[in-house]
């Protein structure tokens, strides 16, 4: 009998997720989180908070690009960045893969970056010590609700809504977001695997429609978030961004110099938006 230990997740009721634990490199309790690291042969180094995967090494660009350029490259025109969440680092990795492109980064737990930094140091690729990104610890509901900048994309990369992630996912967060918002920006957030948390998506939509012209979602492909397909959150009033052709697309993208990606491309933008049945029946719930 084998003697490998397993990492059970416990994000859903009636579906249990196990990974082998090869080497536990950290285990801790921090003030508002459960957290620990280990490695797994297939998907390399992984981060887990509360029982939940958060990232692996090997799955992470299917997340963090899709959630990065597909509203940088709709927008145009994108100059200022506001990411709440996202302490590992890598949605800031891949916004200052961008010139010209100045990010705030509102991060509710100091420890979350600091052990990214040490134990995970290509998911920010250094992206701490990039000169464009102002880094800042502070709860980030209380952020857009006491700021009067003005943002031209605000990316919420949190937890599921549970626990300290819950309050991000309110219509009164959501307000204040499209308070902080330019013109025809953009908002874009995780809204879990709708095959198990079909909930997420009406709750958003619910909350976001009385804010914003244009609710809807698009989908990127994440291993290590089980039940399929994961939906990506977007919320703005210009109705014309998630519909920018390919043409458009292609050439933004070359313009920026994207040449290191493993998820994102033009097509996969473009085809993002096509949602399957089955999600789209989960929306007429709204």
């Amino acid at each position: 009998m084998s003697n490998k230990k397993w990492y059970k997740e416990t994000l859903h009721e009636n579906v249990r997720v196990e990974y082998a634990i090869d080497n536990v490199l950290f285990q801790d309790k921090t003030q508002h989180q459960d957290m620990i690291l280990f490695e797994n042969k297939t998907f390399g180094r992984m981060l887990a908070l509360d029982g939940v995967i958060q990232t692996t090494q090997k799955d992470e660009p299917c997340y963090h690009e899709m959630l990065t350029h597909t509203p940088i490259l709709a927008h145009g025109n994108v100059k200022n960045i506001l990411i709440i969440g996202g302490g590992d680092g890598g949605i800031a990795r891949e916004c200052l893969k961008h010139k010209n492109i100045n990010v705030t980064m509102v991060e509710l737990d100091s420890y979350v970056t600091d052990f990214s930094k040490k134990h995970l140091p290509t998911l920010s690729n250094d992206a701490f010590d990039n000169e464009k990104l102002e880094l800042i610890f502070q709860d980030g509901c209380e952020f857009v609700k006491q700021h009067n900048n003005k943002y031209d994309i605000i990316i919420v990369d949190s937890t599921d809504p549970i626990g300290v992630g819950e309050v991000l996912f309110t219509e009164e967060f959501y307000k204040d977001c499209k308070n902080c918002l330019t013109e025809g920006g953009i908002l874009v957030s995780q809204q879990g695997v709708p095959m198990l948390q079909g909930d997420e998506i009406i709750n958003t939509k619910r909350r976001q429609q009385p804010h914003f012209a244009d609710v809807r979602f698009y989908k990127t492909a994440v291993s290590t978030y089980f039940g399929g397909f994961m939906t990506l959150g977007w919320a703005t009033d210009n109705i014309e961004l998630h519909k920018i052709d390919l043409q458009t697309i292609q050439t933004r993208f070359k313009q920026a110099g994207l040449n290191d990606l493993q998820y994102y491309t033009p097509n996969e933008h473009i085809a993002s938006f096509s949602l399957p049945q089955f999600i789209l029946n989960i929306l007429k719930k709204v």
